[in-house]
């Protein structure tokens, strides 16, 4: 059997059902298959369950230091993995239902469950159909990478993680990137003992030395045991009783934990899409390659979100959406290349960036001055008593223009986007210095910043 559609979407994550309601509401003809849940990784195994987690492991945080805060909590705090599993799930499942709802009121859109192959640049099959577009869009994500290490059956990832519903005696985790983090902050105050592994020579390698040590400090402060530059990792044993090789010639070093969590990266879903029988090119690590409109090297198909390697978070996955749509619906002519890298890491406090970190603006050969702060300086920081971290803006003394900024502390992930709007407005660091910010709030000491700049180092 056999059916046509001005269109095909495979993929039902971020980008996807955004895409399906703005080509049906341009009265096009849209298939959208989907293989198992609607909302992608966000929705099912990421972004809304895992910081509903966050959420429960800083509740527990904050009930076991009331005391510094006037507020006596009787008796010992303790967590019941079962209800914060279950709170996670309602929120999750709440935003799947949601996703799905529209997906299946949808005019003009085919909802196709199952799994999508090509049989060449314009047909897919799905089960016994076969489905033809002269316009096919992918958006069918990634998933845990998993080396390796031995004890297979014995190891979790972090989609794994979203049905434990118990506590580990001692979680061991393989990967110190941003999962790897958020996971032995929140384990660790749930109650579990937690040492984090990594190969690097220090936390978070590609960011600025100085937030890999105050993160590290952070960790270790709550108890996390932190083992870097770990060679010939390799697991054995069963669950409750695993060991983690991190060290190798004469003297080894062990770990030995009840679970290990696996969290070195993640591998796109592209490896059953039958794109050998395409001319869709894929890179060595089997990202789909796409040019500055995410355009693939097949006539009349795109690939967006983290498939692409353009960007692994929500929010790109979502900009990809909006350059295709744009392009093709508006005549616009946006590209991914306009984007300026944000993103944030959702420990307590958070981790966020925009554009350039002091590496990056040393390397572009602009003259840069730097604006810096511990979070000790901010009003809001001191009243939660939650002064760890500090902020720094980098700007360029010759045009004016902000090349980044940095904010780990209370409040970044939100108080970065006053940096990043005025970076898409081209404007002037002036603008921000001059600006009047509310007291008491984080972004209030965003004209300090730039009112105090110094040459970078």
């Amino acid at each position: 059997m056999s059916r046509q559609y001005d269109t095909i979407i495979i993929g039902a994550g971020q980008a996807g059902p955004s895409l399906a309601d703005r080509l049906t509401s341009e009265g096009k003809n849209v298939a959208l298959i989907e293989r198992s849940h609607p909302g992608g990784t966000c929705v099912n195994t990421g972004c809304i369950p895992t910081k509903a987690l966050v959420a429960s492991a800083r509740a527990a945080h904050v009930a076991r230091h009331a005391q510094e805060f006037g507020v006596v909590v009787q008796g010992e705090v303790t967590v019941d993995m079962k209800r914060v599993n279950a709170r996670k799930d309602e929120i999750a499942l709440a935003s799947r239902a949601g996703v799905t709802s529209w997906l299946e009121g949808m005019s003009g859109l085919t909802f196709v469950r199952g799994h999508a192959r090509f049989e060449d640049n314009h047909r897919v099959r799905v089960g016994d159909e076969v489905l033809s577009a002269d316009q096919i869009f992918i958006n069918v994500g990634a998933r845990p990478r998993m080396p390796d290490f031995g004890s297979q059956g014995e190891l979790w990832t972090s989609s794994d993680m979203m049905d434990v519903d118990e506590l580990p005696a001692h979680l061991v985790i393989i990967g110190a990137g941003p999962i790897g983090l958020e996971f032995a902050q929140m384990y660790r105050r749930f109650g579990s003992e937690v040492t984090l592994i990594d190969m690097a020579d220090r936390l978070l390698p590609r960011e600025d030395e100085e937030v890999s040590k105050t993160l590290e400090t952070l960790l270790t402060d709550e108890g996390i045991t932190v083992e870097l530059s770990a060679r010939c990792v390799a697991v054995e044993g069963k669950i409750g009783a695993l060991t983690v090789n991190v060290s190798c010639g004469d003297t080894p070093k062990v770990v030995k934990g009840s679970h290990v969590l696996v969290a070195v990266g993640r591998v796109p879903n592209t490896h059953d899409l039958g794109l050998e029988n395409t001319d869709i090119r894929i890179d060595d690590r089997g990202f789909i390659e796409v040019d500055d409109e995410l355009a693939t090297s097949a006539a009349g198909v795109w690939a967006l979100g983290e498939v692409n390697r353009r960007g692994a978070f929500t929010h790109t996955t979502y900009n990809d959406f909006e350059i295709v749509a744009e392009n093709l619906l508006d005549g616009a002519q946006r590209r991914v290349t306009d984007r300026i890298p944000i993103s944030g890491i959702f420990t307590d406090p958070p981790l966020a960036r925009v554009g350039y970190n002091d590496a990056e603006a040393r390397a572009s050969g602009k003259n840069v001055l730097v604006g810096h702060r511990p979070m000790s300086r901010v009003g809001r920081a001191r009243e939660r008593g939650e002064t760890v971290g500090f902020m720094k803006i980098l700007v360029d003394a010759d045009s004016k223009q902000i090349l980044g900024a940095t904010i780990l502390g209370i409040g970044g992930d939100e108080a970065i986007h006053a940096v990043a709007d005025l970076m898409y407005a081209k404007a002037p660091y002036e603008v921000l210095r001059r600006a009047v910010h509310m007291h008491p709030t984080v972004a209030e000491l965003l004209p300090t910043l730039v009112g105090s700049l110094v040459p970078l180092d």
